[in-house]
């Protein structure tokens, strides 16, 4: 068996090192290729895209921190096994969550490196003209001859014209060219289709970066009669964009005047609102003029590109605590948080550190005693009441530890009664000992309010309509091509005119019929009884 000397054998015969070489590169750089071939392919943008859609569920179902803290905190109260699993997952806040910021950035490389390319694909193949017309126009899908009076380079002339009319692009021979033939396409509207397909689909995972890059989101509760300006510190919570900081917020304030809920009073859906309507005064700017505005649901506040939504509703008791010293320690009405949605009863604290009193209370919006439980049966304030259960000692709001406004540490304290009080409005509690009392004052209403700014919304809504838009022309609009090719006919006057036709995609049907009108009328160039009509041997053949 012969040996054969392969180019490393012959070197390390010669006694020379091996040349470096790209080949131990080469497994790497292959696996790098494929691996970016299977991401920018459209298979994987759709799975992406899927994901995403899928991901998005849960910011749907859950309450999210950026949106509804509240209903986020009652839901944890609701399920405390469950929520902090959910919270591990990020699945309160989950257009924040990193696996949710890596499915929407692998799905923005999946779009750049498929649409990217596609797009000088698209656009190069809109701008090729027609290709030539082939010799045996009699073996395309569609065809037909027929016997012209005019000679070959007047019928097509004619036929040109014609095509041309109906906005055929039209290609013709050199002129020096002994063939007389004309090659014809219409339907590039349908790569334009494809190519605004992909590239709004594009523009919108643009126009969602966008928003989350420069915009914002924050949330504030404002209780009736009470006012904020939109500034970091004033907000309750605040979620900026990456390259968003407090400068960037709207300079307006806002003034909550009253709240007002509607519910159904009987019937089936007894208890279930039917209106809710914010009177607010707002300024857009400080020194400028206020206006008035009813904020309700779907119906936000717009200042300065700034929308505020209405998000959630709830009481807020007014109390008034006086210490041992008989001085006024706290007076301010209290929010507390709904802790039935469909009665309100609501769970709240009262803390009044200067007079070393705490309070842990049930709000009641339509009170009413069953068994000895004191319960709510109606959402609205129609015989208020709260039940509360008062503590002494030291808060431990001055520990430097961060506490909860609606949540009382009692580790410190001590209880000054047994049992719960009941209160209606009006009255005062004298707390055992001297230690002071507690008076329910009335009641106010509180609105929850989502501040947002999404400068991707216009865009991205843009995007998605000339997405639609793209999509119908791809797939309403026919690709298809017209040769017309003549010969001088054998008895040595006129021509023979062949006339083929085939479309690229014509799932809907209507080409073989637009086909054979097109036919006739460029049978028809030679005027009543200038053509001898269609050739019988070659009738509108279907088929290669």
């Amino acid at each position: 068996m012969t040996d054969v000397q392969t180019p490393r054998s012959r070197q390390d015969q010669a006694g020379s090192e091996p040349a470096p070489s790209s080949q131990s590169q080469a497994p790497e750089a292959g696996w790098l290729r494929w691996g970016w071939r299977q991401l920018t392919s459209m298979r994987t943008a759709l799975i992406l895209l899927f994901l995403l859609a899928l991901g998005s569920i849960p910011g749907s179902v859950l309450p999210q921190q950026g949106t509804d803290p509240s209903s986020v905190l009652q839901y944890f109260t609701s399920h405390p096994d469950l929520a902090p699993w959910l919270n591990r997952l990020g699945l309160f806040n989950v257009f924040a969550a990193p696996w949710f910021a890596a499915i929407y950035l692998l799905l923005f490389a999946s779009l750049v490196g498929c649409v990217v390319p596609r797009t000088f694909k698209l656009v190069g193949s809109a701008r090729t003209p027609p290709p030539r017309a082939p010799r045996n126009l009699a073996r395309l899908p569609h065809s037909s001859s027929y016997v012209s009076a005019l000679p070959p380079a007047a019928a097509v002339d004619g036929a040109a014209a014609v095509l041309g009319g109906q906005r055929f692009r039209l290609r013709r021979p050199a002129a020096d060219s002994t063939d007389q033939w004309v090659s014809a396409e219409k339907g590039y509207l349908r790569e334009v289709g494809n190519l605004l397909f992909h590239l709004s689909l594009l523009g919108v995972v643009l126009a969602i970066a966008a928003g989350g890059l420069f915009g914002y989101k924050a949330d504030k509760l404002v209780v009736e009669g009470t006012s904020f300006y939109d500034t970091t510190s004033a907000l309750d919570e605040f979620h900026p964009g990456r390259l968003v900081s407090g400068s960037d917020l709207a300079p307006f304030s806002l003034t909550l005047n009253k709240f007002t809920a509607s519910y159904i009073e009987s019937g089936a859906s007894q208890g279930q609102p039917s209106n809710f309507d914010a009177d607010v005064s707002y300024a857009a700017s400080p020194g400028a003029a206020a206006k008035n505005y009813n904020i309700r649901i779907n119906d936000p506040l717009a200042v300065d590109s700034v929308k505020i939504y209405l998000i959630g509703h709830g009481y807020a008791p007014e109390f008034r605590v006086t210490g041992a010293n008989g001085k006024v320690s706290y007076q301010e009405a209290t929010p507390f948080i709904p802790a039935d949605t469909s009665t309100l009863l609501s769970d709240g604290v009262v803390k009044a550190p200067e007079a070393s009193l705490g309070f842990e209370g049930v709000f009641v919006p339509t009170a009413l005693s069953v068994g000895g439980t004191l319960e709510s049966v109606f959402p609205a304030p129609d015989n208020p009441a709260v039940s509360l259960i008062g503590y002494s000692g030291n808060l431990g709001m001055n520990s430097g530890q961060p506490q909860s406004v609606y949540q009382l540490d009692t580790t410190g304290m001590t209880k000054v009664s047994g049992s719960p009080h009941l209160m209606s409005q009006g009255q005062t509690w004298t707390l055992p000992g001297g230690r002071g009392s507690i008076t329910y004052v009335g009641t106010k209403q509180w609105v929850s309010l989502a501040i947002t700014y999404d400068p991707g919304q216009v865009p991205a809504l843009v995007c998605a309509l000339l997405a639609i838009a793209g999509l119908l022309l791809s797939f309403f609009v026919r690709r298809r091509r017209v040769f017309v090719r003549a010969v001088p006919a054998a008895s040595g006057t006129g021509s023979v005119v062949t006339v083929g036709g085939l479309t690229r995609s014509d799932a809907s049907g209507g080409f073989e019929d637009e086909f054979a009108s097109l036919s006739a009328e460029l049978a028809g160039l030679d005027g009543p009884g200038g053509s001898d009509g269609p050739l019988p041997n070659n009738q509108s053949e279907t088929g290669a």
